[in-house]
């Protein structure tokens, strides 16, 4: 598996540096990965601190398991989606945590490995899902979806202008023969796609392959979900780390965290704050981080990624 699993960590030293880890702290990492992230964050702890790493991939645990050896008793494993975070600390009779970090999206090793069915770049089953243990894959996914559902997810999740075009494609041909393989569905997006198009930019399938693995995994919905739990989860002091690769996404952590971050609710037409609302977060970085440009030249596909961080500076309900 070490041989294996290649994986680039995306912002490994921004990341551990705005969770401004301390020894003997207790971290959420709720995407594994490659394990960059979470043993940056082990080493930066040493030598007692402590992390809980949650992942959908099995690929991902099972590889997680041979590098946390070197982390003994520090290290506990989580086979489900971050969403789920509030049941697994309760699970764990954990009330608080001193950091959580997610980095959203597709893994590396999702998309090399080909026959997860991520990638556009060659022939194989179309699957997309994360958890490969569970749900629908991509292929029963289009096989069911009506146009107006595919116009949708295309055009929603993927930004793709010619959305109703490749919907009604996909329907017309999928009810001569099932579309079973990412080649099969990158061809029918590029010849639904007019000529002069498919000539410039990026691979005319790229933001069909986003719309579904998105919608496949319920990707926006897991991140909605998440942000209310994991600030309700962090101790005083404790930052939640987040960082996203496309638009939706980080629009997304921006407004939640906005929302957070805000005091007084009162109208401003009123003389003093009625409301009583206290400020218990605070946003770091309010524009977010991006990658260096050595990372960029090191890593292009780093080149989307944004970080963005919020800290707990008070709670009412903790003493």
């Amino acid at each position: 598996m070490e041989s294996t699993f290649v994986h680039r960590t995306v912002m490994r030293e921004e990341a551990v540096a705005g969770l401004a880890v301390r020894s003997g702290g207790l971290y959420v990492d709720g995407t594994l990965g490659g394990g960059g992230h979470a043993r940056a964050i082990l080493d930066a702890t040493n030598p007692s601190g402590k992390l809980i790493g949650f992942d959908r991939d099995q690929t991902a645990l099972l590889y997680a398991q041979e590098w946390a050896r070197a982390y003994p008793n520090r290290v506990t494993l989580v086979h489900d989606n971050f969403s789920r975070l509030d049941d697994h600390l309760t699970q764990l009779g954990i009330e608080h945590v001193d950091g959580i970090l997610c980095d959203l999206g597709v893994s590396s090793v999702q998309l090399d490995r080909y026959e997860r069915g991520f990638s556009y770049q060659a022939d194989a089953p179309l699957d997309m899902r994360m958890d490969q243990t569970q749900g629908e894959t991509a292929a029963d996914w289009i096989a069911t979806c009506s146009v107006q559902e595919l116009t949708h997810i295309f055009f929603t999740y993927g930004e793709e202008r010619f959305s109703r075009r490749i919907a009604e494609r996909i329907v017309a041909l999928r009810q001569q023969a099932p579309i079973q393989t990412t080649g099969q569905l990158a061809d029918i997006v590029k010849d639904a796609i007019p000529a002069p198009t498919r000539r410039t930019g990026p691979h005319p399938a790229r933001r069909v392959f986003q719309a579904l693995r998105i919608a496949i995994n319920d990707e926006l919905g897991s991140l909605e979900r998440l942000i209310p739990i994991a600030l309700a989860r962090l101790a005083i002091g404790g930052r939640l780390a987040l960082i996203s690769f496309h638009s939706l996404e980080d629009r997304i952590i921006k407004q939640r965290f906005l929302e957070a971050a805000k005091g007084c609710v009162c109208p401003p037409q009123f003389p003093k704050c009625v409301c009583g609302r206290e400020e218990q977060f605070r946003v770091i970085a309010k524009k977010g981080i991006v990658p260096s440009d050595r990372e960029l030249e090191e890593n292009p596909r780093s080149r989307s990624a944004r970080l963005r961080i919020i800290e707990r500076i008070s709670n009412t309900s903790q003493p």
